[in-house]
């Protein structure tokens, strides 16, 4: 299928044992050469599937399938002459696939399950299953009706009680099903000096999982890694920044409301550079939506970084539960206010990936912040569930750094080189 690239055993027997599956999961690390097998397996699978029932691509957004499936399956090192028959307009809800018709559909929650009633579907891929909703794959499982229906997908492990290990993966003896685990040794397009600076790029949770490709439950400190001295910069000796994504901001009536701004420095890392907060010490120092709206509209107005800068904060991104203080900051003349992607999980994984690779510092300003870090932990009761959650206490800065570098992620990307 394609000419110069080279597949390893385990590659190859996935591709040609999935042929007579009706599901087909590709588990394991991260770079291991799972995606690149199940493409070639979906590409396989798109020539004979039935003329009858849709086809369909399935992730966490829209954005993400384009970037791990689309792209691959359009670079022509990868896939040769296939990549001219792959047509996909960036934003795009379809793809023309070797003449097929393919529609991708994000599904970052369980109200996605709505998108797949009333459809017949002849084959589906599946980019990231464990985070996909329980709801959305018993769904879509549902929906591959057409006699001869598949359904291939790719995933990271979780924790071990999660509804994919359980329910599907640990009964696979019961079920039409095959299942190939991958670690970063699999992939035989890897140079050694990339998998050594991939291994030294995660720790704890995120290594054993996306490294060695183990179905491991979350515990302890979140972000075990932390440290202070490596991740913490001076505000004064900030560089020169780019851009300015914007200002993440979690509102509090309880707790604290903190508002954090994120920046491209001209060396290629994300900073937080600049923190808000406020917390009243009782009632009756507690401030109304109109009075924070002021205070944030003010500190922004104010000198965010040590370089004279003509710059300003791009996106508002809102804690998307807080409607009132979306309201009055659009008062105030904030026109680009929008909610934030509060996919807790996924923030996580793409704050830790960022730290470790050394393309995310904070700086000195940002004090709620660097005290919460090394605090924040996972939730043991949720861990007993099959679910990754961290524990909702301290967390009031942590949450701002989240939506930011997420809900702008496609805006940071391009200025920052991450290899995973």
């Amino acid at each position: 299928m394609i000419e110069g690239f080279p597949l390893s055993r385990k590659q190859i027997e996935s591709i040609v044992e999935s042929q007579d599956k009706r599901l087909s999961v590709w588990t394991g690390a991260v770079r291991s050469g799972k995606t690149v097998a199940s493409i070639l397996a979906f590409i396989g699978a798109l020539t004979v599937a039935p003329k009858s029932g849709l086809i369909l691509i399935v992730g966490r957004t829209l954005q993400t399938i384009e970037r791990n499936i689309i792209i691959p399956m359009q670079d022509p090192e990868l896939m040769g002459a296939i990549a001219s028959h792959v047509e996909h307009t960036r934003g795009s809800s379809t793809a023309v696939i070797l003449g097929r018709t393919v529609h991708l559909i994000g599904a970052a929650d369980a109200r996605a399950e709505g998108k797949l009633r009333g459809m017949s579907a002849s084959l589906a891929m599946v980019d990231e299953a464990t985070l996909i909703p329980e709801e959305f794959w018993t769904q879509l499982l549902a929906r591959l009706s057409v006699p001869g229906a598949r359904c291939l997908a790719t995933t990271n492990p979780g924790s071990p009680a999660h509804w994919l290990k359980k329910k599907f993966l640990d009964r696979k003896a019961d079920l039409d099903l095959g299942s190939w685990h991958f670690n970063i040794n699999d992939n035989p397009s890897l140079e050694a000096e990339y998998i050594k600076a991939l291994k030294s790029e995660f720790t704890g949770l995120f290594y054993k999982r996306f490294i060695l490709g183990e179905w491991v439950a979350a515990e302890g400190a979140v972000f075990a890694f932390w440290n202070e001295d490596e991740y913490v910069v001076p505000w004064e000796s900030l560089p020169p920044m780019q851009r300015l994504f914007g200002v993440g901001i979690d509102y509090g009536t309880t707790h604290a409301t903190s508002a954090i701004v994120l920046g491209v420095g001209i060396d290629g890392v994300l900073y937080f550079i600049d923190e808000w907060r406020y917390e009243a010490s009782d009632k009756t120092t507690a401030l109304n939506d109109a009075k924070l709206s002021e205070a944030i509209r003010d500190w922004l107005a104010g000198d965010l970084m040590p370089h004279p800068s003509n710059l300003k904060p791009e996106w508002v991104v809102v804690d998307p539960a807080a409607a009132s203080l979306k309201v009055m900051l659009r008062d105030y003349g904030m026109d680009n206010v929008i909610d934030a992607n509060n996919d807790v999980l996924y923030g996580i994984r793409t704050l830790s990936s960022l730290y470790m690779q050394g393309k995310l510092k904070v700086s000195d300003r940002c004090q709620g912040l660097i005290q919460e870090m090394p605090g924040y932990a996972w939730d043991k009761k949720a861990t007993e569930k099959g679910e990754d959650k961290p524990l909702k206490v301290a967390d009031d800065s942590i949450d701002p750094s989240r939506y930011i570098v997420v809900t702008t992620e496609t805006n940071w990307r391009p200025y920052v080189d991450l290899a995973a």
